[in-house]
């Protein structure tokens, strides 16, 4: 066969491979995916745009309009039907709870200017905000965080017929949620303590508990006694607070003029 014949043979067989595997594309070519517009009824809600920290005081920087579904949303959440100045109406309020982003607004998150401060806006209907004094021996070696929970403890001295002294111990209230040490009203993240300056807890009591702990303070020490996490379920409100001259706790009696000292009542 000539030299010439098998190059034209050649090139024909490339031709031929070459439409082949051209036809087979076209041929397998995928079918283009029809895009259907499903309308789907939603609504735009005010959220926040970025994490906004209990009592932190928020900006109109701070919020954001975001399509919700209709059907989720409740009569609690600020939508755009309302009006868009809300924003600006928002500004300066400050944050009574955690608020993270993304998360839709109501208006029992936050708290208006002129309605109150941080403290009177993180504290429940009904209850009071009231401070004693702490320090290191007396409040679990600093170690107390705000929301942490706490026993509080009087220690007084009490005179005998004999001419004595005596210490007695009493559990004023249990299961007391701490709102502050110092001016701190949120566990800081990464701090496992409290700071070293703070010199009194600020504690969530009911109106008459207020008033028996004023009185405490002024009749002896008060201490506070940590409650665990796990004692927590099942109990709610601070409990307690009888009157302090029918309680009696464990006691220990001081005799004077260099007599020994005893103890007695401890169970």
């Amino acid at each position: 066969m000539k030299r010439a014949q098998l190059i034209g043979m050649s090139i024909a067989g490339v031709a031929g491979i070459m439409a082949f595997v051209m036809v087979k594309g076209i041929v397998n070519k995928p079918q283009p995916q029809k895009q259907v517009a499903v309308q789907v009824n939603a609504t735009e809600v005010l959220v926040a745009r970025a994490d906004i920290g209990l009592g932190q005081i928020a900006t109109e920087k701070d919020f954001k309009w975001q399509t919700w579904p209709a059907d989720a949303i409740t009569p609690t959440f600020i939508t755009k039907a309302q009006g868009t100045a809300v924003m600006r109406e928002l500004s300066g309020a400050i944050a009574r709870a955690p608020i993270i982003a993304g998360e839709p607004i109501t208006a029992y998150k936050l708290i208006k200017p002129g309605q109150g401060g941080v403290l009177a806006a993180i504290l429940p209907a009904g209850m009071r905000a009231i401070s004693t004094k702490i320090k290191e021996e007396t409040a679990v070696g600093r170690l107390i965080l705000p929301n942490d929970h706490v026993d509080v403890i009087l220690i007084r001295r009490l005179r005998t017929k004999g001419g004595g002294e005596e210490h007695v111990s009493d559990t004023l209230f249990r299961n007391v949620r701490v709102l502050a040490l110092g001016q701190q009203i949120e566990s800081k993240e990464g701090k496992k303590s409290t700071e070293g300056s703070a010199n009194t807890a600020t504690l969530e009591l009911t109106p008459k508990q207020s008033e028996l702990l004023a009185l405490a303070a002024s009749m002896g020490e008060v201490s506070l006694a940590l409650r665990s996490v796990a004692d927590l379920a099942g109990e709610s409100g601070p409990s307690g607070g009888n009157d302090l001259n029918k309680q009696r706790g464990n006691a220990i009696r001081i005799l004077r003029y260099g007599a020994r000292s005893r103890a007695y009542g401890v169970n």
